[in-house]
């Protein structure tokens, strides 16, 4: 043994330098989830609050004789010509003109079945329809509105064809001008140049992407050798165009669109007393596909002084009973007029 040394004696051990705190690892994933989880929220929330700025109104009311209750749902849906809120610079930009009260430049029927078998109908009513209007007898349907608002034109289109309105929904010049610029405009194809300085519009023929302003100038323009039975058919297709755009994922999954969206809707937008935001985003989501057309079209005199639009009679109410019955809708009901 060496010198010094003891049984049992250890040498003193090193201490162990301190640890350095170990980096946490950044997970750019979960802060980007986070992040959308927050713009989701934040929109769901905002959908909310858009929800409670629609205008309701008692568009639906019971009365005597109305249709009973039928299969699968119904919507009018309502384009009017309201100028209210609108400042002069917007009514010039817009083509408004200046006319007072308020008028239907757009009437359609929606029907989303509930039977598998058929397809949804997306059905125009010409607004010079010449239907029985509730103690004001027999005018062009767009009067029913100037008579009585929404509960007379719903009673009128629920006595002409024999189906019950589930909900309503109306939109005025701006807020549908607005709703397409939140979206980023939308793409129409036209086969031929449109000019109409009352509309307040100048297109060339072919594919192009409409504002909101250029847009408005296209379903209300009536510059066809047909007039407002082209009119209804360019209504259409936009509608379908703005559908489109309006539940697509650029849109749905974008905030700064989406919200712009949502918020062009409040106030301009008027609905049943028991319909929601959510009820109009299912008419957007449930159009795709839609057999589209126009009520069959039996002539169109001049009765009174003025050109109007009657229905063929035996085409119409097959039509709506199918419609009343939930049944599939033949495309030669709804073809428009050769």
């Amino acid at each position: 043994m060496s010198a010094g040394y003891h049984h049992g004696y250890q040498q003193p051990r090193r201490p162990m330098p301190p640890q350095r705190p170990m980096k946490k690892k950044r997970r750019p994933g979960r802060v980007i989830l986070v992040l959308l989880l927050v713009l989701v929220l934040g929109t769901v929330g905002f959908g909310f609050y858009v929800d409670s700025t629609l205008t309701r109104i008692n568009a639906l009311p019971d009365y005597e004789g109305r249709p009973a209750e039928t299969p699968g749902t119904t919507w009018l849906l309502v384009g009017s010509d309201a100028r209210d809120g609108l400042t002069q610079e917007q009514r010039d930009a817009l083509a408004t003109g200046d006319a007072a009260g308020r008028r239907t430049d757009t009437i359609m029927m929606l029907h989303l079945p509930d039977n598998s078998a058929a397809k949804p109908v997306l059905l125009s009513i010409p607004r010079d329809s010449y239907v029985a209007i509730p103690g004001n007898g027999r005018n062009k349907v767009n009067a029913a509105y100037a008579f009585g608002g929404p509960q007379m034109l719903v009673q009128t289109v629920e006595g002409a064809t024999g189906v019950r309105i589930d909900h309503y929904m109306e939109i005025g010049f701006g807020g549908f001008s607005d709703m397409v610029d939140a979206v980023g405009g939308v793409d129409i194809c036209l086969d031929q140049p449109i000019k109409d300085p009352l509309a307040g519009i100048d297109l060339p023929a072919g594919c192009q992407e409409l504002d909101g302003p250029q847009a408005l100038g296209f379903v209300r323009t009536r510059a066809f050798a047909t007039a407002d039975l082209q009119r209804v058919q360019n209504q259409r297709q936009f509608l379908n165009a703005l559908f489109e755009k309006v539940k697509s994922p650029a849109t749905l999954a974008n905030p700064f669109r989406a919200i712009p969206l949502m918020n062009a809707a409040s106030g301009s937008v008027s609905v049943n007393q028991d319909d929601h935001l959510w009820h109009l985003l299912s008419v957007a989501l449930n159009m795709s596909g839609a057999a589209s057309g126009t009520v069959p079209v039996g002539g169109t005199p001049t009765i009174g002084g003025q050109s109007v639009v009657q229905w063929n009679k035996e085409k119409a109410s097959q039509l709506f009973d199918l419609i009343s019955k939930d049944e599939p809708v033949p495309a030669e009901l709804i073809a428009p007029p050769k």
